[in-house]
């Protein structure tokens, strides 16, 4: 496996954010969090922060740090925080949550620097490439562009009334917006500039994915080019591989006992990282489809992000691990 100063951030119900290298699978890091439960994790482009996203906080921590105590903590939402993200350059971070609304924090001053409004809970929030525009889903089945320089909405879409939006996702190159819903389905647009700069939404597809609920939808990133695939995870216990390319079936990703929750590409696209309510994080090749190593802990996980670690840390600063078969370690309450 290649990146072997990768690591792999998770967190679910037993409250507490691991750290892990994503070669060896050696938990070398634990934040507790005995009252906060993490719904979301991302890393910022830097890979300097990771900022998990719970009920009702974002907090945001350093990544390669001995303390655990968050740098800064964005407050002002009312409920669960579902979805978080970065801009480009790690300037601001944009949030949705359980409470309506769409938000922008400057991470050079406290505050909420802007709040956008929707009826119904927000489930997912990304950031066109352009830096210039978030597009929004939610509980109602609501789909809002938010143009940023504008300060409005500047379309709405309703693919499927009242089926709840679970997961968006966007092609790193802004062509293709895709949606997963509640009944398994993903619609799929092309994004393309209309009139006075306004993006338009043209039907592409219409993608009957699974039986069960979409819990997140992902397509490939750039230095996975000229190949393009969409990754879907659901409550069917499996990940599908669609390619692009008429959204064909590639691959089933099969080995999750329970509902997969969140998935992540490395890189360069070579590989895909799943977390699962079975309490296992799994890393798989996207080239064979097979299951390239199995990360263990004891509850369910619900969230994970990759990054870098900055160096080999030193002996005190590590959790030593025994050699495979993988144990029980109880201080860090995981499989290692």
């Amino acid at each position: 496996m290649s990146q072997s100063l990768g690591i792999m951030a998770t967190a679910g119900y037993d409250r507490k954010i691991r750290f892990l290298e994503v070669k060896t699978g050696m938990c070398y890091r634990l934040i507790e969090l005995s009252d906060f439960q993490v719904n979301r994790l991302e890393i910022t482009p830097s890979k300097q922060y990771i900022a998990a996203a719970g009920n009702p906080q974002i907090r945001l921590y350093t990544v390669n740090s001995k303390s655990n105590q968050p740098v800064m903590s964005f407050d002002s939402h009312t409920n669960n925080v579902m979805a978080v993200g970065f801009q480009c350059d790690g300037n601001w971070m944009y949030s949705g949550s359980e409470d309506g609304t769409v938000k922008i924090w400057d991470l050079r001053a406290r505050g909420c620097q802007r709040k956008y409004e929707s009826p119904a809970a927000v489930n997912t929030v990304v950031l066109h490439p352009n830096q210039t525009e978030l597009v929004s889903g939610d509980q109602n089945g609501n789909i809002r562009v938010w143009d940023l320089t504008a300060n409005s909405c500047s379309l709405e879409l309703v693919p499927e009334h009242d089926t709840a939006v679970r997961s968006l996702t966007m092609m790193w190159d802004g062509s293709l917006v895709v949606a997963a819903n509640n009944h398994g389905t993903c619609y799929i647009w092309h994004v393309q500039k209309g009139n006075q700069a306004l993006t338009r939404f043209e039907p592409l597809h219409k993608l009957q994915a699974h039986d069960g609920y979409i819990l997140k939808c992902l397509l490939s990133p750039e230095l996975c080019d000229p190949q393009r695939y969409l990754v879907t995870a659901s409550s069917d216990h499996t990940v599908k591989v669609w390619n692009v390319d008429g959204f064909t079936l590639e691959k089933t990703l099969t080995g999750h006992k329970r509902w997969v929750w969140d998935c992540a590409f490395s890189v360069d696209g070579a590989f895909l990282h799943t977390v699962s309510s079975d309490a296992t994080a799994r890393c798989w090749s996207m080239a064979t489809g097979e299951c390239e190593r199995v990360y263990k802990q004891y509850k369910a996980i619900v969230c994970c992000a990759l990054g870098n670690k900055a160096k080999t840390p030193s002996e005190d600063d590590r959790v030593l691990y025994a050699p495979r078969p993988m144990r029980w370690n109880a201080t860090l309450q995981a499989y290692i």
